[in-house]
């Protein structure tokens, strides 16, 4: 990238992205403007800490940026579309994401991993794994860390570990990592991308950049979408798949399975690791060809990733009463998502229905009548909250039965009051958070309060418990857990702020949040 210094540069939005990408271009001794849409306590103390570093803050821009300037960064929770970006797009600035920008200056070679789902766990995966292996490497990116806040580390690192999300893809110049890894690809964020072709080509720029020396990791399933599209993989290609035994490594019986020559033979046993799933199992392929790659032995490879154990809010036990399973999941933010974790639960008696199930979220455009059959056979009521209830109820009141609720206290309070040993209470609510949360952590931070609140704190279960395969349920009592709960339950409405857990009381996100 050019020198930047006395450049006149404009940051769109001050999530975390947008205050490190401003930090760094202070240090570059870059001109700084940093604007945001919305205007809160929070934003205010940003503006005054960016303030003191010479960053000129303006808060409550709606309208379109006036000022010219050399080059803009955005923030991934911005689109292009914004009325913000309106005058800057017809004058053709050059516009780059945070992720690009951070990318630039960092100063060793990348893992990229980006996908629909799994991104985040991958992530992890590959960083405790190269770190096993005394490969000193960070994460960072859609992770939570902003790229331009680790540059500084970067001179000591041997790797990044980069999730990369398909918003922060659509803005990328010179980005080329070492190893780019695409886990899956369906259906999401079509609110934003318009088309799910448009979303597949956002992913496929993960390679766009690549050279014939550098590696691709791809699912079969999403290279036969880049494919489709006639979208180009210029580096050597590794495939995987769970359903796919043509795959470079595959999934059978509990086992995966490399047929890569030189390599070839079972690597490791599900049965053997913390993570458990057929989702997992894809994830674990995808960091054991990554180690492949990068010279790790599988001894070093296993011993990290058996280990290693799942982040909250996916497929987590909060608590478990007379029987009942009380399952965090807020990070299911789409339909193939929620479809994972109603699999994953634990199975009924004689298979019958007996998942409670605590859905909707923010408008994303997505195809919900396609998860109605699995609803059907595994669901015996969902609670839907949220901007997208209706449309949610809409497509699935054919299949099982649906009822509307205000906030996360009253679905635990309603689904408390049917349940009976060997059910579950499953919060994955296939949408975004942002309608009446902060983001996913917060929504599931709140339905774990509304847990405790309405069964009393009784048996509660570590937050590191995660259920992400189907287990026996325990308990034979038939006496429901609603009968159990009843009287804590009212108390729990009266003193609890969660009852009124709603879009217009709850801290609403800036529309840079990352």
């Amino acid at each position: 990238m050019d020198k930047i210094a006395n450049k006149k540069v404009l940051v769109v939005g001050l999530g975390a992205s947008g205050v490190a990408a401003a930090r760094l271009l202070r240090r570059l001794n870059a001109s700084v403007c940093a604007i945001d849409a919305g205007r809160s306590e929070s934003l205010e103390a940003v503006a005054e800490t960016l303030g003191s570093a010479g960053v000129a803050v303006r808060l409550g821009v709606r309208g379109a940026e006036e000022g010219e300037y050399d080059f803009v960064v955005l923030s991934p929770g911005v689109p292009l579309a914004s009325p913000m970006l309106r005058k800057i797009l017809q004058r053709k600035t050059r516009i780059i994401s945070e992720f690009e920008l951070g990318c630039q200056y960092s100063r060793c070679p990348s893992v990229a991993i980006t996908g629909t789902n799994g991104k985040t766990t991958t992530t992890e995966l590959v960083e405790r794994m190269l770190n096993h292996a005394d490969r000193p490497t960070v994460s960072a990116g859609n992770i939570g860390t902003p790229v331009c806040e680790v540059v500084e580390r970067s001179r000591e690192l041997d790797f990044l570990a980069l999730e990369v999300s398909s918003f922060q893809l659509e803005t990328i110049e010179s980005f080329r990592p070492t190893v780019g890894v695409l886990l899956n690809i369906t259906p999401d964020h079509l609110d934003r991308h318009g088309s799910m072709d448009a979303y597949v080509r956002a992913k496929a720029l993960l390679f766009k950049n690549q050279q014939v020396f550098d590696w691709a990791v791809i699912q079969e399933g999403a290279l036969a979408r880049l494919r489709a599209l006639d979208l180009p993989v210029p580096s050597k290609v590794i495939t995987f798949g769970a359903d796919s035994p043509k795959a470079d490594l595959y999934f059978d019986r509990g086992l995966i399975i490399s047929r890569i020559p030189g390599w070839t033979g079972p690597l490791l046993d599900l049965e053997t690791c913390e993570l458990r799933g057929v989702h997992n199992a894809e994830n674990l392929m995808a960091a054991l060809a990554v180690g492949h790659i990068l010279g790790v032995s599988l001894s070093l490879m296993a011993g990290a990733l058996r280990s290693y154990q799942p982040a909250p809010h996916r497929c987590e036990l909060v608590a478990e009463i007379d029987g009942v399973r009380f399952v965090n999941d807020s990070k299911a933010t789409n339909i193939d998502a929620l479809e994972k974790a109603v699999l994953a639960m634990p199975a009924g008696a004689m298979g019958e229905p007996n998942i409670f199930l605590i859905a909707g979220g923010k408008e994303k455009g997505l195809q919900y009548h396609d998860a109605g059959p699995l609803l059907a056979r595994r669901v015996k009521r969902v609670f839907l909250l949220g901007e997208a209830r209706e449309t949610i109820r809409a497509a699935w009141s054919l299949f099982t039965p649906c009822s509307v609720v205000n906030s996360l206290l009253e679905a635990v309070s309603e689904a408390v009051r049917s349940t009976r040993s060997g059910d579950v209470v499953l919060l994955s609510p296939g949408c975004s958070s942002f309608d009446m949360f902060q983001n996913y952590r917060h929504r599931g931070e709140l339905f774990r309060q509304a847990v405790l609140e309405v069964t009393g704190g009784s048996r509660r279960l570590s937050s590191a418990t995660c259920i992400s395969s189907p287990v026996k349920s325990g308990g034979r009592s038939r006496r429901t857990a609603g009968a159990a709960v009843k009287k804590t339950s009212s108390r729990a409405r009266s003193r609890s702020g969660l009852a009124g857990a709603s879009s217009e009381s709850l801290p609403q996100p800036s529309q840079s949040l990352s």
